[in-house]
């Protein structure tokens, strides 16, 4: 394909992605394999391999989807704005920015090592800083291709009715940093496939990107801001191994004559490093309000095991805590393993359970 002759590799599960190298400077080609058959193994988004006959299982095409942009150091995306995920690989549309504040204990100021207290506080003073983060909705084509690498159901809100316990989840639906948003444009009026994307947005083409608002978009964001804001982001490394957390205020409900809090986190766990090493046990530590300190210990996170590779090196999920506080705090470890059979703990960072207590109204999850 002219404009595809010389390429290196993105992936999305098996799915390849290609960037031109044909020129130095000016507009790169987004290319993706189409057609019968399945594909090899292939690389990870963060990794890159050139492209030739034998790579191709029979029968794969490469079709251009997009152009690639050159990413924005500075400023913020906007709504309507198509990418690539950098680590997972995924084609996705920004729906609108978050500001969140980022605690990133890797660059805290040098503290003296002080012991666990309850509260969950670690041994650093850690200042956030602001930091932008995205709504976005994944495409669903490739939700297959990820989904043993980060969950696609990850955005989950309580019920609007009595069952205090029924908790609901919205297929595509993620949360990404700046530095990984690998801009495009396309010429599809239509070029992510989810449920909402045409009900979201509207397509334009004297604007830039070419894709707006619709009404229905900032009023869903305005009546579901209370479990979908995304406000702090914590952020630790142990040995190579980056740990970032998201906790998320779900709501209130009554349950027995007594009060229920929910939140949801959402954790990604990343490799640094080139060495293979496997996740095999958890160990969390839940500190509330009302003076309990609870201990959880299990295999494996949300039922797996992951590895983190070279191929491979990041693996994300969601879980949820309920506390009868309207506070409370979490830290803990991931354990380790590596191929010779040693094992190493990663740091939790602490990250605070916070209610909204301004809350009036309950989340209204999908209505409009």
């Amino acid at each position: 394909m002219a404009g595809c002759a010389a390429r290196r590799a993105l992936a999305v599960g098996s799915r390849w992605w290609s960037r031109s190298l044909t020129t130095a400077r000016g507009a790169r080609p987004l290319c993706a394999v189409s057609g019968a058959g399945a594909l090899p193994p292939v690389a990870t988004a963060t990794t890159r391999r050139h492209l030739s006959s034998r790579n191709r299982a029979e029968g794969k095409v490469l079709e251009t989807v997009g152009v690639f942009e050159v990413p924005k150091q500075n400023g913020k995306y906007e709504t309507g704005q198509l990418f690539l995920h950098s680590v997972f690989g995924y084609r996705g549309v920004v729906l609108f920015p978050w500001q969140a504040r980022l605690y990133d204990r890797d660059v805290a100021s040098a503290a003296p090592e002080k012991a666990e207290n309850p509260a969950g506080h670690g041994s650093k003073e850690v200042k956030g800083k602001t930091h932008t983060y995205y709504q976005v909705l994944i495409d669903a084509r490739d939700c297959p291709h990820i989904s043993q690498r980060s969950q696609t159901e990850a955005v989950t809100f309580l019920a609007n009715h009595d069952d205090s316990r029924a908790l609901y989840a919205i297929p595509g639906l993620d949360y990404v940093s700046h530095e990984d948003i690998l801009p495009y444009t396309s010429t599809d009026q239509v070029p992510i496939q989810h449920e909402l994307f045409e009900r979201f947005l509207l397509y334009d083409q004297t604007k830039a990107p070419p894709f707006v608002a619709r009404e229905t978009l900032r009023a869903w964001q305005e009546k579901n801001h209370p479990w979908l804001e995304l406000s702090d982001v914590h952020r630790e490394t142990t040995e190579n191994i980056r740990v970032t957390v998201i906790p998320f205020y779900m709501g209130m409900r009554e349950a027995q004559n007594s009060h229920v809090y929910w939140w949801r986190y959402c954790i990604r766990l990343e490799n640094l490093d080139s060495d293979v090493v496997q996740l095999r046990e958890r160990h969390w530590r839940i500190f509330s309000l009302s003076g309990t300190l609870e201990t959880v210990r299990g295999r494996g996170v949300v039922g797996r095991e992951p590895v983190l590779s070279k191929e491979q090196p990041a693996f994300q999920y969601s879980s949820h805590v309920s506390l009868q506080a309207s506070s409370g705090h979490m830290w803990g470890t991931f354990r380790f393993e590596r191929p010779d059979g040693s094992h190493f703990d990663v740091r939790i960072p602490p990250f605070s359970l916070e209610s909204n207590k301004d809350e009036k109204t309950p989340p209204s999850g999908l209505h409009w």
